[in-house]
């Protein structure tokens, strides 16, 4: 079954060349992009979309987020919004109601969250464990989230339990907990930072999780400068995210892992900015500008959670860094699709080795597509706060 989308006023492809065509059109075969062009030159389809005039991008990735919870952290925002300062503590709140919610309620739970983002334009996205904190707990989220998300991430060093020691507890994440998590995740994720995982437990989490052939993501640099940075780029992270408070070391350091990439293939670490959470923080918001201008790939991503970003809207996410992350529209339309695709090393792959590229719109690709509701990828920064999705495609499927 093919499907030809015609009449696009603005294709904002992000693709290699980061190609923005005109009047354009655009062909789905299965799951795959099967031919791009002007609309008038398209073959015919099985089916056909006007798109009305409309501009169309590729799907959202969001490449951090934490589904798998239950339970409520209102007040919490309200005393944050009332002058207190965020502290990684308020997670124990979210394991206690998780721990005691059922299977079926937390998969319930997270695959709304999920319809939610879907419903917004986003079609690839990755969640993480992390509010389990017990061996039980974290393989039953990692088998909830394997169900529900594209792509899991270990998150057993989210926070050191109540009551437990830091060290005794990091053996349990590097050890039984890790083996129980495996088999449903891809990455492994360490929060490095103050009232969290210091540096030595971090470099101990990240090591048995590299042994254990899982890809690696560092929660780092979110309430102070520290050592996330400069342990994600020496282990080779895929990510680290959050890179609020950085040092002109951090940022020559995650520009030093890009240098050759293009002609080694072999990528760096992604700077991951999270804006949504930052304003709900009231942290900095990261020097995205300042990355981008040293020549580090950076994402945004949503980090829906339910203490400090409880939001699944990427659009959100956008309008921000625009408006004030001196972003500009391509840059930040690129953080949320190739960036995000690229910090989940899911941007290649075609029909050669079957492994569908998302992220980006190219022949071969994934089918992942958002039709904004306005002429040109402009109007999420434009009209902020305006919900401009009006369709979306997942994998060739027309979700909304």
């Amino acid at each position: 079954m093919s499907t030809l989308i015609t009449n696009i006023a603005e294709l904002m492809t992000q693709d290699a060349e980061h190609r923005v065509l005109n009047d354009a059109a655009v062909v789905i075969e299965g799951e795959r992009i099967s031919w791009i062009g002007p609309a008038a030159a398209a073959p015919a389809a099985d089916d056909a979309v006007d798109a009305g005039g409309r501009a169309l991008l590729p799907g959202w990735v969001d490449s951090h987020t934490h589904l798998i919870f239950a339970g409520d952290r209102t007040a919490e925002f309200e005393a944050r919004m009332a002058g207190e300062s965020y502290s990684a503590g308020g997670i124990a709140v979210t394991t206690g109601a998780t721990r005691s919610t059922t299977d079926f309620d937390l998969t319930r739970l997270a695959l709304g969250r999920v319809a939610e983002a879907v419903s917004q334009g986003t079609t690839y996205l990755e969640t993480k464990t992390g509010y389990g904190l017990d061996l039980e707990n974290e393989a039953r989220s990692a088998r909830i989230a394997s169900t529900v998300a594209d792509e899991v991430t270990y998150l057993g060093a989210h926070l050191v339990p109540a009551g437990a020691d830091a060290d005794e507890y990091t053996d349990l994440v590097c050890g039984p907990m890790l083996a129980a998590a495996r088999p449903y995740v891809s990455w492994a994720d360490v929060f490095c930072e103050q009232g969290a995982f210091n540096e030595a437990q971090s470099r101990r989490v990240l090591q048995a999780c590299k042994d254990a052939g899982l890809g690696l993501r560092v929660h780092g640099n979110q309430l102070g400068e520290g050592a996330g940075v400069q342990l994600a780029v020496e282990f080779g992270a895929a990510s680290v995210d959050h890179v609020n408070y950085l040092s002109a070391a951090d940022i020559e350091a995650l520009a030093a892992s890009w240098a050759g990439w293009q002609g080694t293939g072999v990528r760096g670490t992604v700077a991951t900015c999270l804006p949504a959470c930052d304003l709900s923080t009231r942290q900095p918001l990261a020097p995205g500008r300042d990355l981008l201008d040293a020549g580090v790939p950076i994402a945004l991503a949503s980090n829906c959670n339910p203490g400090t970003s409880y939001t699944s809207s990427m659009a959100f996410c956008v309008t921000t860094a625009v408006l004030q992350m001196r972003l500009s529209v391509h840059e930040a339309v690129r953080a949320a699709t190739y960036g995000g695709a690229l910090a989940l090393r899911r941007e290649v792959g075609n029909d050669a080795d079957g492994e569908r590229a998302v992220g980006s719109v190219a022949v071969g690709h994934r089918a992942d597509l958002h039709l904004l509701n306005a002429p040109s990828a402009t109007h999420l920064a434009y009209r902020p706060g305006i919900p401009l999705t009006h369709a979306v495609w997942r994998a060739g499927v027309r979700a909304r």
